[in-house]
């Protein structure tokens, strides 16, 4: 014992000045702090400057998940100098998006918003007020509608033959797929289509162009650590990302200026079509002087940016896993093409009219979201104070739900880690929805207004490559299903496969 405490004393006189002043810092924050009869959520101790970095991995959803089975289904935690409240079970996930919905109503910007050019133009992750509400409302009226997204049947269709093409082109040569990169260009068209086909080319350099742009943002915003987010180099860019970030933002924003011009030199000019893309319905508001609100070009352009990406980070991502699980259970896969055999009898590829008609299908669909949800955690912020399972939350807290431990955990899913879409047959269980341990696309009043497109999409889609073709991977192993780091949801490996044809759906 004292030759350590000698040796702590000579050789590491730096460790124990360390030691001694965090310490002494708990002491005062402890002891010196006025009492307060606030009752905060229970958390693990956090240290000075970096607070519960330490006990997180590079997965927050299973950090999470792994800390709320100690602390509880309602936690707080630091990350660096940021203070989060972590939902980590149904029964309190209910109280704050439906008994307490309207005191969650408004979204922090949780990304790195020192470098956003469109500062407070935001929908998706904006606050709680006048034009989110608006933006709502256009939402379920006119942009996702039933109705509007009939609409866009055609474009789905055609898109879906291009990915189908393609793919049947490179079984015929033999050669392997980035299958990865056909979805995310399947529905990267599918999204500038919906939202600007009157820009569509055959080409479709500026659709590509606007999703190389969308990608080179998300990723710099990605490289920004969490230090450099929420801690306290946040005010410095040490490495450059966020200039580049900032950047990158502009480039966007001067060709979607270009896109806005265009569309108003042309207004009135009718394309033949017959039908409104998303562009015209938001300019046509713009343009509305006795529109319920004045919205601006900056918010349009932001608009548009999330709606790009959410195609990219959310639909691309869950038909990815979708394929993955079912290339990595074969009898499932089985499963799905017997019963699509049985209801379009390979006289034709599978139609989005069938899917009614094919409950597995739609098992499929939802078990892979259940396990793979494209927004592992969703955030609200606190506009007015309450209590939640017992403990005060006040106004500006940042509530973060983890719907990754919610839809795996172990009171409403047998097996939970176990890939079974049986579990979403009829029969099979109660209404998960209803019970809030079904979460993919949030919930309350901020729910995905876009959802419904997400479930057309991945239907449509899952059940064509079942269909027409069998897959092997490149290497002939199983799909690697190692998950992206931080927050997202996303496939940390492309999926490079064979597509085998089994059905040409262009033979005649």
């Amino acid at each position: 014992m004292a030759t350590s405490s000698k040796f702590l004393h000579c050789r590491n006189p730096f460790l124990v000045s360390v030691l001694s002043i965090i310490i002494v810092y708990l002491l005062i924050k402890r002891w010196a702090k006025p009492k307060s009869s606030i009752r905060y959520p229970p958390g693990p101790l956090a240290l000075p400057i970096i607070g519960h970095l330490y006990l997180l991995s590079s997965s927050l959803p299973k950090s999470f998940q792994a800390l709320a089975r100690r602390y509880g289904p309602l936690m707080r935690i630091h990350i660096a100098q940021s203070i989060f409240i972590v939902v980590s079970d149904a029964v309190v996930a209910k109280e704050v998006l439906k008994v307490h919905d309207a005191e969650f109503a408004s979204r922090f910007e949780f990304g790195p918003a020192q470098y956003n050019i469109y500062k407070d133009a935001g929908f998706i992750t904006g606050p709680y007020g006048s034009y989110w509400r608006f933006m709502k409302k256009l939402c379920m009226t006119r942009l996702f509608t039933g109705r509007q997204l009939d609409r866009f049947n055609h474009i789905r269709e055609e898109e879906m033959v291009k990915l189908l093409k393609s793919l049947v082109k490179k079984s015929r040569e033999g050669k392997w797929c980035d299958l990865s990169a056909e979805l995310a260009n399947l529905t990267n068209n599918l999204i500038f289509r919906m939202t600007m086909n009157k820009r569509f080319s055959k080409d479709n350099s500026e659709g590509n162009e606007m999703w190389k742009l969308v990608t080179e943002i998300m990723g710099l915003a990605a490289k920004l650590g969490v230090n450099e987010v929420h801690g306290l180099l946040k005010k410095f860019d040490l490495f450059g990302n966020g200039k580049k970030l900032r950047e990158g933002l502009e480039r966007y924003d001067k060709l979607v200026e270009q896109i806005i011009k265009d569309y108003e030199e042309n207004y009135g000019v009718d394309d033949g079509s017959g039908n409104e893309d998303l562009m015209d319905i938001l300019l046509g508001i713009y343009r509305d002087k006795n529109a319920g609100l004045k919205i601006t070009r900056e918010q349009i352009k932001y608009f548009i940016f999330e709606l790009f990406t959410a195609s990219i980070d959310t639909s691309s991502a869950a038909i990815q896993w979708g394929m993955a699980e079912l290339m990595n259970h074969p009898q499932v896969f089985k499963r799905l093409r017997e019963e699509i055999d049985s209801v379009v009898n390979n006289k034709r590829v599978v139609k989005e009219s069938d899917v009614p008609n094919l409950p597995y299908l739609q098992a499929i669909a939802k078990e892979t979201l259940r396990l793979h949800s494209p927004v592992p955690i969703f955030h609200r912020e606190c506009i007015k104070d309450c209590n939640i399972n017992g403990f005060d939350l006040q106004v500006k807290d940042r509530v973060l739900i983890n719907a990754y431990a919610i839809m795996r955990h172990p009171e409403a899913w047998s097996d939970p880690d176990t890939y079974l879409p049986e579990r979403f047959l009829e029969n099979s269980g109660g209404n998960r929805d209803q019970d809030f341990w079904f979460l993919p696309f949030g919930s309350g009043r901020r729910v995905c207004a876009g959802s419904l497109h997400a479930y057309l999409v991945m239907h449509g889609t899952i059940g064509s490559l079942v269909q027409c073709f069998d897959w092997k991977t490149k290497d002939g192993a199983k799909v690697d299903i190692t998950v992206g780091s931080g927050f997202s949801g996303a496939m940390a490996l492309p999926m490079e496969c064979y597509p085998i044809l089994r059905f040409d759906p262009f033979q005649e």
